[in-house]
């Protein structure tokens, strides 16, 4: 089974999972496949956020006009305290964190799957990390 063959090189985080999963759901509600990327690492940010006590500076909407004034040019990319959650955000701080090899054919499929499933968030993030303990260096 792939799964034994690759490891992380890193602990896989339940904001990965929480971060892959939004990314499947932008994708299905129709957002462009970077888009996506930039969605998921945002919004997983942005949750992170609020349950740890921070102010981030963008709400969700924030970022595209200050004060309630419409943006003067709209970014596909939202942001947090300045800083644009791309899809090459995603890549760095998520995919190679973890390794590309692993991401690609053991997290990311069994995130996918659970999804299709329609396995909410909270029933997969504990059971999907269960099995996968970072490589040994």
């Amino acid at each position: 089974m792939a799964e034994t063959q690759y490891k992380p090189k890193a602990a896989v985080r339940r904001f990965d999972i929480f971060a892959e999963y939004n990314r499947l759901k932008a994708l299905k509600e129709g957002q462009p496949a970077g888009q996506a990327k930039g969605y998921g690492l945002w919004l997983a940010k942005l949750v992170a956020a609020r349950r740890s006590g921070r102010k981030e500076a963008a709400e969700p909407g924030a970022g595209d006009g200050a004060a309630g004034k419409p943006p003067a040019r709209r970014s596909k990319w939202r942001s947090l305290s300045g800083v644009p959650q791309t899809d090459k955000l995603f890549d760095k701080e998520i995919v190679q964190r973890m390794g590309p090899d692993f991401y690609r054919r053991v997290f990311s499929p069994s995130v996918r799957a659970a999804f299709d499933r329609g396995e909410p968030y909270e029933s997969i993030r504990d059971r999907l990390r269960a099995d996968w303990k970072p490589a040994l260096k």
